[in-house]
């Protein structure tokens, strides 16, 4: 094998791909799986760092502890330079990133039996939508840490363009090809020239027809879901007595990947107990004091997750929600699911549509729709994107695994 290697970074998941003689390989990275879940927790009773799936078990057998996810969120924004507390001190989010790479490094070199030096990272087309000064600073946050976690020479692929390089080794003839790649933070696009032919050519840049993004995946399909149909259990949308609304803010942290943490602060803690008192249903608002006492946040982000996945390929579905008090029992359905999303559908068929048009392409001429990324189940959202080029036939590709394969082939091709 080279010594080098691809690195998708997800929001929700990550993987490492490397190329051995001819084939891109994904590396086992928790348990045999090639994906590590981007997920931190520190658990105060052992005083250890768990990632992953471990770091999720730990998290809900109970132990204390802070559980961290979307870390990949933050880059580009305010929240990088900041820190959050765990066990009694002070941890920076930079340095939670840091731990991550470096972990997930330590696993792939355990895995592939050699040290990686040098490294091919995917990213967003986008990490920040309409700043590029942000969006340049992630990359830069980036390269920063993965040079900390022991990579010396770095290099940046689109995710979508990987994904493409991953589809380009599957075909035999040359296509015109729309990569759609809808992972946990970003919808990320592509409009490429493919075959077998050009796929031997160091410079790809004349095929690269066009690329867009916009910063909509799977998480904000989790967060609109769990507005809609979980946070009015917990007094979303209600009134005080005096006939203002409830803040929205508790439900919009609890919502939210990233900010869930937010919730536990001692300050909204008060504030919720003082708001409890005024409420017109202080029922609703008991129950979310609980489950913030309880630091059941994430608990109840993972379970709306498994509805909205179960979603995918279900009309209805029924929701155990054992933690809350009382327990409930809640029915989900996709018109409600697809409802709450639509305006973030609609945003993603707009940028495809500017994508096309800024490549001066007609739809017909699109020979195929790829589609990778672990939200691209999404119904509607599928939809909406092959609507956009409506003669192309669709492909799934490996849904965790085809962008970690195509930065692990441009790995090759850029380090040897």
């Amino acid at each position: 094998m080279a010594n080098a290697c691809g690195v998708d970074f997800g929001t929700s998941n990550s993987t490492v791909g490397v190329v051995r003689p001819g084939q891109p390989v994904m590396l086992g990275l928790e348990d045999g799986k090639s994906t590590l879940p981007s997920v931190v927790f520190f658990n105060a009773d052992d005083d250890e760092v768990t990632f992953g799936r471990a770091a999720l078990g730990d998290y809900l057998a109970g132990y204390e502890g802070r559980l961290m996810r979307s870390l990949k969120s933050l880059l580009g924004t305010s929240l990088m330079d900041g820190q959050t507390e765990v066990a009694g001190r002070a941890v920076s989010f930079r340095s939670l990133l840091s731990q991550f790479i470096g972990e997930l490094k330590a696993r792939a070199e355990s895995a592939a039996g050699q040290r990686f030096d040098a490294v091919v990272m995917g990213r967003p087309v986008h990490f920040i939508d309409d700043d590029p000064a942000a969006d340049q600073l992630a990359e830069d946050t980036l390269a920063d840490i993965a040079r900390a976690a022991g990579f010396k020479d770095i290099a940046f692929q689109y995710e979508p363009i990987a994904a493409a390089f991953d589809y380009e080794s599957q075909i035999d003839r040359e296509e015109l090809v729309l990569i759609a790649d809808i992972g946990g933070g970003t919808s990320d696009f592509s409009l490429v020239r493919l075959s077998p032919q050009r796929a031997g050519m160091p410079d790809r840049r004349d095929d690269i027809l066009a690329t867009a993004g916009v910063h909509i995946g799977g998480t904000d399909f989790d967060k609109y879901l769990s507005l809609a149909s979980v946070m009015p259990l917990l007094g979303y949308g209600g009134e005080l007595k005096n006939g203002s609304a409830i803040p929205s803010s508790y439900y919009f942290n609890l919502a939210t990947w990233h900010t869930i943490n937010q919730a536990y602060t001692k300050k909204m803690v008060t504030q919720l107990g003082e708001l409890v008192r005024d409420a017109r249903e202080p029922e609703r608002l008991e129950r979310l004091q609980r489950l913030i006492d309880d630091r059941a946040g994430h608990w109840l982000a993972m379970r709306v997750e498994e509805g909205k996945i179960a979603l995918s390929a279900n009309d209805a579905v029924q929701l155990e929600l054992d933690r809350l008090a009382p327990s409930v029992l809640l029915d989900l359905r996709r018109g409600q699911f697809e409802t709450a999303i639509g305006g973030l559908v609609d945003s993603v068929g707009v940028t495809v549509a500017a994508m096309l048009a800024e490549a001066g392409v007609k739809a017909e001429q699109v020979d195929t729709v790829f589609f990778t990324g672990g939200s691209s189940g999404v119904a509607s959202l599928r939809e909406r994107i092959a609507a956009a080029v409506p003669a192309a036939r669709r492909v799934e590709g490996d849904l965790f695994g085809s962008i970690g394969a195509g930065l692990a082939l441009d790995a090759v091709r850029k380090f040897g």
